[in-house]
């Protein structure tokens, strides 16, 4: 299961006022939380770390919706532990309770490596940080 307690998010009081704190470290985790086979075969975690409105731009090209990623995450569970490399992760503000995390990652598909260009928006609600949207796009290996 998701650690709960990694979704939380640091707030820091700004004159009154509660302001979210956009952390890498934290982002990332969550990030991460999805390569990890038990999250990946237990469709109740995959379902907390995203929106119910998510959508996802594959590396191949498809569109998935979160009952779709869910699903085939889930599927995947019998399969070979992911082998995926992840590196250059930069997080970026779009909004108080939005932000970009864009990173690399390489994986191996037999013998052959693939690189991939990443992107997820994380959005604040509920108390919780949540993915709405992820990208892989194909790159070379530089």
């Amino acid at each position: 299961m998701v650690m709960t307690d990694i979704r939380k998010t640091i707030l820091a009081p700004t004159g009154g006022n509660v302001a979210i704190q956009h952390d890498l470290d934290l982002i990332r985790g969550l990030e991460e939380e999805l390569f990890k086979q038990n999250v990946r075969a237990s469709p109740a975690a995959v379902s907390a770390l995203l929106t119910d409105d998510f959508v996802e731009f594959g590396r191949s090209g498809r569109v998935y919706d979160k009952k779709e990623i869910v699903l085939s995450l889930a599927a995947e569970a019998s399969a070979p532990p992911l082998e995926l490399v992840a590196s250059g992760f930069e997080l970026k503000s779009l909004a108080d309770d939005v932000v970009l995390l864009t990173y690399r990652t390489r994986r191996l598909d037999g013998d052959r490596p693939l690189h991939t260009l990443r992107s997820s928006i994380w959005k604040f609600s509920d108390g919780a940080w949540r993915m709405m949207f992820h990208q892989g796009t194909p790159t070379s290996a530089t």
